[in-house]
Parts: C-alpha cells; sequence; structure tokens
C-alpha cells in the first residue's frame, strides 16, 4: 500500500500534471479542487501529505492550513504550499500558519 497525497488545485491542468508525476511514482493520490473538498478528505482520510494551492474558489489556502493545524487528526500532517504567489510575505505568512515548504508554480 503506497501512502496518500492529497492534492489541492483548482487549476485542472495543474492538479492533473500533480497527479500523474505522483502516480508514476506509486504513489496514491486525491485530487480535490475546493477548500471545503479538501478539508472533508483530510479529515476523513488523513492523508501523508497535501498539496495546498493559496488561491482556491471557495476559501483562501491560508485558511485550510489553519483548519488544518487546529484538527487534531490533521495537525501533524505535512503541507506544502504549491502556489503561483511568490511573493515574500506570502512565503512567510504560509510558513507562519505552518507550511512546511512552499514551492512557487
Amino acid at each position: 500500500m503506497s501512502e496518500l497525497i492529497l492534492i489541492v488545485d483548482d487549476e485542472p491542468d495543474i492538479a492533473a500534471a500533480l497527479d500523474y508525476a505522483f502516480k508514476r511514482e506509486s504513489f496514491e493520490t486525491r485530487v480535490v479542487h475546493t477548500a471545503a473538498d479538501a478539508l472533508a478528505t483530510a479529515i476523513a482520510e488523513p492523508p501523508a501529505l497535501v498539496l495546498l494551492d493559496l488561491m482556491l474558489p471557495d476559501m483562501p489556502g491560508t485558511e485550510v492550513i489553519r483548519r488544518l493545524r487546529s484538527e487534531p487528526t490533521t495537525a501533524q500532517i505535512p503541507v506544502v504550499m504549491v502556489t503561483a504567489r511568490g511573493d515574500e510575505i506570502d512565503r512567510v505568512v504560509g510558513f507562519e500558519l505552518g507550511a512546511d515548504d512552499y514551492v512557487v508554480k
């Protein structure tokens, strides 16, 4: 059984590329496109890793990570922000909220 990676990105092409890359390396993946689906999925089936976009249609990724860190079942899951926002302040905020890494698309 491989480790589960939760991919949270509202851009279908980027989500599909990430999904393909991780499946090719034998990881199990779940792809969701909204913050609400990300939170529900992470709580129902805690992944080994979350790849999280900052700009989601229903709520900012910063709020998603804040909620993940506040839930006992998801608080320790590594979260990598994968976003188009590359300004230093965005990175600082991401790390302050508990991101484990920050990758600019």
